[in-house]
């Protein structure tokens, strides 16, 4: 197979890889996200705690991690056929993926957000902040550079899980690999698709880190969270009431002595 035979087919897959991490993403942000953070909040001794909601949570989480993707894909191709309609193409492993990379992301988030300094969280409470200011001021600001290089982590997964998306039809460029890289004994095609996905890749790991860096650089600068210095100014200029001034009494005149 001649480059120009090639060009549209790698083409076609490499939008199709994209499309499958980039919605996979989303949704596994969308889900992770809450979950994680509802992990470290229902724990003991945390701001909303309650051991059977913990448990369950966790339960899930490690069941959904347990499972190696290749099973979890062809189990869930029923599902896939239910809720979408088809079993195959990039839109049907875009469930699956999705399925698989939300408890991964949810325990990245649980590790990065127990990072947090617990001092920061007892100041905030400290002020009258409620648990919704506690989780956006403080948990989510101070642990986003964990969250964004679990995030990477998280892409760099679903990277990989694309392409054996592609071992049942999944597309992309796993599924290129497979049916013209190895049926068709296209060894041109089969490297030029690992040459992609390690550019792919190494992409992502690479913008990742810039905004670790660039996120851990203007974290170190600053001396509290945003929220944290607007409570604080809150509560400075809060009016204070005014307390009454005690009236000493004078002093009774000293009887004459005779």
């Amino acid at each position: 197979m001649t480059w120009t035979e090639m060009q549209p087919l790698l083409r076609d897959a490499c939008l199709d890889t994209l499309f499958m991490v980039w919605w996979s993403t989303v949704y596994a942000v969308v889900g992770g996200l809450p979950l994680g953070i509802l992990l470290v909040l229902t724990d003991r001794g945390a701001l909303l705690q309650n051991v059977v909601v913990n448990k369950v949570l966790g339960a899930v989480v490690n069941l959904g991690r347990s499972l190696p993707f290749i099973i979890l894909l062809v189990w869930l191709i029923p599902f896939s056929r239910l809720l979408i309609g088809t079993s195959i193409g990039p839109s049907a492993a875009v469930v699956a993926l999705t399925i698989g990379a939300i408890p991964f992301f949810a325990r990245l988030v649980e590790t990065a957000v127990r990072e947090v300094d617990h001092g920061l969280v007892e100041a905030v409470q400290s002020m009258g902040g409620s648990t919704w200011t506690v989780v956006l001021k403080v948990l989510l600001p101070q642990a986003l550079p964990s969250l964004v290089a679990g995030l990477t982590t998280t892409v760099i997964a679903l990277i990989g899980y694309s392409a054996m998306a592609g071992a049942v039809g999944g597309g992309g460029l796993g599924n290129l690999a497979i049916t013209y890289g190895y049926m068709r004994h296209e060894t041109g095609l089969m490297n030029t698709t690992i040459v992609l996905l390690i550019v792919i890749v190494t992409l992502v790991q690479l913008a990742g880190d810039l905004v670790v860096r660039s996120l851990s650089r203007r974290g170190g600068r600053q001396a509290a969270p945003v929220g944290l210095r607007r409570l604080r100014r809150r509560a400075a200029t809060a009016p204070v009431a005014a307390q009454p001034v005690p009236v000493l009494a004078e002093p009774a005149e000293a009887a004459e002595t005779p």
